[in-house]
């Protein structure tokens, strides 16, 4: 159908139409203090309106038992939102879905059955979204308490303090949210750099759509044992969300999650006080060495570990150090600062922990963890005495943070508490709902000084094995920077 020519007179009318139009509905004048040269003023923080959560399958243990927790802070009533989280498979239905900010939520699964969870949170229901997996293995190879927070997918993971060594059982959790193939990469690194995969191995995998796939990491380089490793997961198409599962043969098991990104110095949180071995593994991506100086953060300030006081790491090689009982009955952070400050090289890292000694041994792991900036929370903390302990550290500056306790899954008043830390020292806090009643959120925000690092342990004792599980805190992320934005209408005119 052909169309009459748009006559001069016409255009006009129609600019000026539209330019009215525009008027009517243009945003009251700007503010004072806004940028007088019509340039946009600084950015607003806002909060985000949808996040992303992968959790990995729990176990493959038949007398497995899952809970699955899920918090968003905030006050009930706020605004609308939606949250959902299910299983890694097309046409899962919901195993959580939370209604409102403030109150968590929670379920159980038994068994080797229970599945990976993929979800999202939009509306008020969104900023901080928080959930956890705890799963309990009372006997077997795959004995301990084994947690994990879930986290949004990714497209690059490290994983310092993995091994391929006899008598250890190491999976790499891939779990792909998203309708589209991810394909995934997965390198070594030992003491000798990286190590030689078996052909066709570590390359390439795909994960198909809603699904989770695990590998086993001694049969990317079978000829290769490797006591102390670090594995980097990268993908060349899609993302994933990355967890390292550890069964140690006569020791324990639990979730090793991804260190920090890369950084010059770095904070393990949360290394408990009656821990029996602390095994640091270090590893730098870049190609100039770092010399390190160690510290461990304790109740009264920042301490050097006696014949540990450096470590030097080479680059592109996984470097151990045996800090031994390191902590000596108090509980402490582990701080790692350049030697030098202007040769600070990037690196990760993690500490592997043991509590219990022969056969009531038990495993877990504390990586690097980034801040908790202005807020973080973690899911799934217990309410019964000595079971939830949160670990709160100052690494360079006196800070003041506020922690709050959500009511239970099953009911309880919050509670909160203000906390000042002094410059390099950790800090502990046993904080529950009154009357509170199943699993509850501990939320932390900064108030004011230093950055703060933060780690909750889950202490979970089954005849006699002081099974235990670590949880690092860091920046939920629940806020975004927005421009400011002023209206030109000038643009229709030129």
């Amino acid at each position: 159908m052909k169309r009459a020519p748009l006559t001069l007179a016409a255009a006009v009318a129609a600019l000026a139409a539209l330019t009215g139009a525009a008027a009517l509905t243009a945003p009251a004048p700007a503010p004072a203090g806004a940028a007088a040269d019509g340039k946009a003023a600084s950015a607003a923080r806002m909060p985000v309106e949808r996040s992303l959560l992968v959790c990995p399958g729990p176990s493959s243990s038949d007398i497995a038992e899952t809970t699955y927790t899920s918090f968003t802070p905030g006050a009930a009533g706020g605004g609308k939102g939606s949250a959902r989280l299910l299983g890694a498979t097309k046409d899962a239905k919901p195993v959580l879905e939370p209604k409102e900010p403030g109150k968590p939520v929670g379920a159980t699964a038994n068994g080797a059955d229970a599945p990976a969870l993929t979800g999202s949170a939009d509306g008020v229901l969104a900023p901080g979204w928080t959930a956890q997996l705890t799963t309990k293995v009372s006997v077997g190879r795959a004995r301990g308490v084994l947690g994990v927070g879930c986290t949004a997918p990714g497209t690059d993971f490290w994983f310092p303090a993995v091994s391929t060594a006899k008598g250890r059982e190491d999976y790499i959790h891939l779990t792909n949210p998203d309708d589209a193939a991810a394909i995934v990469d997965v390198k070594l690194f030992g003491p000798d750099g990286l190590a030689k995969p078996d052909a066709g191995t570590s390359e390439n995998i795909r994960v198909d759509p809603k699904s989770t796939k695990t590998v086993l990491l001694s049969s990317l380089a079978p000829n290769t044992q490797l006591a102390d490793a670090t594995a980097h997961v990268t993908t060349r198409a899609g993302r994933v969300g990355a967890s390292v599962q550890v069964g140690e043969e006569g020791v324990g098991a639990d979730w090793l999650p991804a260190s920090a990104d890369p950084a010059g110095s770095l904070v393990l949180p949360g290394i408990p006080a009656d821990a029996t071995s602390v095994r640091l593994v270090a590893f730098v991506p870049g190609e100039e060495d770092a010399d390190l100086k160690l510290r461990l953060a304790a109740p009264g300030g920042a301490i050097t570990p006696a014949g540990n006081e450096q470590l030097h790491v080479k680059a592109g090689m996984t470097t151990v150090m045996d800090l031994k009982d390191l902590t000596r009955g108090e509980p402490g952070s582990l701080l790692l600062t350049p030697a030098d400050p202007a040769k600070a090289s990037p690196l990760v890292a993690a500490v592997r922990v043991v509590r219990g000694s022969g056969a009531k041994q038990e495993l877990g792991f504390v990586p690097a963890t980034g801040p908790v900036g202005a807020r973080a929370t973690v899911a799934d903390n217990r309410p019964e005495e000595n079971t939830t302990l949160l670990s709160l550290t100052a690494p360079t500056a006196d800070a003041k943070v506020k922690v709050t306790a959500s009511p239970g899954t099953g009911g309880g008043e919050p509670a909160s508490q203000e906390v000042t830390l002094k410059a390099g020292s950790t800090q502990t806090l046993n904080l529950a709902p009154a009357g509170g009643k199943g699993s509850y959120a501990l939320t932390v925000e900064t108030v004011s000084g230093g950055p703060v690092h933060a780690a909750r342990t889950l202490s979970l004792p089954h005849e006699g094995v002081a099974m235990f599980t670590v949880q690092g805190l860091s920046d939920d992320h629940s806020t975004v920077s927005v421009p400011r934005a002023s209206q030109d209408l000038s643009v229709l005119t030129r």
